[in-house]
């Protein structure tokens, strides 16, 4: 699908949006910065549930629901998919990506999911492994890949 996953959700094409997380409380590029700038509660999820720089993260995630101006709520899903960010990577984990969509899947089976490409931009990661990954762990449940126009 073709767009900017924020944008869809709040038009209501998705319950739930995934997007991939390092360990450290920063959300300052890329989608992650969006979705703190445009909802802050989802930022703060992560800040307040989860401890800065815990490794044992990786595999699991924070939610928070949030309302969107058009009166359309959804869920935003931080999946610690990363330890590290910034330069020098990849620094993607795949058995985190595993993990945290196996759980994504038990949890919010019954939803339409959206997410990017979560760990081959800043991650660095191979898109082509990371999708396998996702289709397999969400097999049965409705998922979308967006990507921007």
């Amino acid at each position: 699908m073709k767009g900017n996953l924020i944008d869809l959700a709040e038009q209501g094409q998705f319950n739930v949006i995934v997007h991939g997380c390092n360990c450290f409380h920063t959300m300052g590029a890329g989608i992650a910065k969006e979705i703190a700038t445009r909802y802050p509660p989802a930022y703060v999820a992560d800040c307040i549930l989860t401890k800065n720089g815990d490794e044992t993260k990786l595999g699991k995630y924070t939610w928070q629901e949030v309302h969107a101006y058009t009166g359309r709520s959804f869920i935003v899903v931080n999946a610690y998919t990363q330890y590290k960010y910034g330069r020098g990577g990849p620094h993607v984990d795949y058995d985190a990506i595993k993990s945290a969509f196996n759980m994504i899947a038990k949890q919010f089976g019954g939803s339409t999911i959206g997410y990017p490409k979560i760990g081959a931009g800043f991650g660095g990661g191979d898109w082509n492994k990371i999708q396998t990954i996702i289709n397999t762990e969400l097999q049965g449940v409705v998922h979308h890949l967006v990507t921007l126009n």
